[in-house]
């Protein structure tokens, strides 16, 4: 651990801002959450990258704060070169304890080489590790619902079977976004309960609250809950 590095990170400390953040974050200890602002996070990670503390910070897995993970996953998202970035990723996921250190990594490079990150994202929805699967769900979620899409992938996230909580509620997210973005393919998951039944009410929840839903398909959508 980089003592350094880590006083630094205090020194940018907003306790009201820890305190909200630990309320969204049961999952992790309050004593590890420094409570640092995702912008400066980000600032100091692009700032390290060119220099060989990145390094460094990147090899001392686990770290003890939640504010590192955040910026080794911001650290990974500064990596150019794809294959890298597959591999610092791969790394580091078996270290995230939390939904928000998981959803906030989204390396740029990933967009060099769509098809083989599909073949990643396949390995990471097969893993026995709750942010492993999140994350290989929320990276479908964000790059494969528009111009990429495939009536297949639904099916992928259709099939996965989990009782933890934040997979559960990453599938139901994701099948929200697609009737968003999809609404004519995701419909039959939906219509022919192919989710259990947490998921697919929750899923149905998130879709009616979201704005890019159409009235009327929030108006079907609120027949097909499960009682």
């Amino acid at each position: 651990m980089d003592k350094n590095l880590t006083n630094r990170l205090f020194e940018m400390q907003d306790l009201k801002y820890r305190d909200f953040s630990h309320s969204l974050m049961p999952t992790v200890d309050k004593e590890k959450v420094i409570g640092v602002r995702t912008p400066a996070l980000r600032k100091l990670a692009k700032e390290l990258s060119k220099d060989e503390r990145s390094k460094n910070f990147m090899s001392s897995l686990p770290h003890v704060y939640y504010e590192e993970n955040n910026l080794h996953a911001f650290l990974i998202e500064q990596i150019t070169d794809f294959d890298t970035a597959v591999l610092e990723t791969d790394r580091f996921l078996p270290y995230v304890d939390n939904w928000a250190t998981c959803d906030c990594m989204s390396p740029k490079a990933f967009k060099k080489d769509f098809d083989r990150l599909l073949t990643k994202i396949d390995q990471w929805l097969s893993s026995s590790h709750t942010y492993t699967v999140r994350y290989g769900i929320c990276t479908l979620m964000r790059y494969y619902l528009d111009s990429r899409f495939s009536p297949d992938l639904l099916k992928k996230v259709a099939e996965i079977r989990s009782d933890e909580y934040y997979v559960k509620m990453m599938i139901a997210w994701y099948f929200a976004t697609a009737l968003a973005k999809q609404y004519d393919a995701t419909l039959p998951y939906i219509s022919e309960k192919k989710l259990d039944k947490w998921t697919h009410n929750k899923a149905i929840q998130k879709a009616i609250e979201s704005y890019r839903v159409a009235y009327e398909h929030k108006a079907y959508l609120k027949t097909l809950k499960i009682k």
